[in-house]
């Protein structure tokens, strides 16, 4: 009992963990930093679940790993693509 709760809560700290370091690393490319917050935790939880339920109880650094892994998906799946710069404008050629 006391292993499962350790899971929930670890996992759900290395889920806002991993969304809090992309909110500040990418926060250009990313939406409201409360979503990506949500969204790595809810990611991190729903890893665990999943986790925990193929592996069975007493395996919790590889239930840690899995909801880290389902937490990184689920917040990569916010980013938008990189703002580029304008390319310029080709070059007219004149007909002949």
């Amino acid at each position: 009992m006391i292993a499962v709760m350790l899971e929930i809560l670890g996992s759900a700290l290395l889920g806002l963990g991993l969304a809090a370091a992309a909110a500040v690393l990418l926060a250009h490319r990313l939406p409201a930093r409360r979503l990506v917050l949500l969204a790595g935790g809810i990611g991190a939880l729903l890893g665990a679940y999943v986790t925990h339920e193929a592996l069975g109880p007493g395996h919790v650094l590889v239930t840690l790993l899995g909801s880290l892994g389902v937490s990184a998906v689920v917040v990569s799946l916010l980013l938008r693509p990189a703002a580029q710069a304008a390319a310029p404008a080709p070059a007219h050629r004149a007909v002949p």
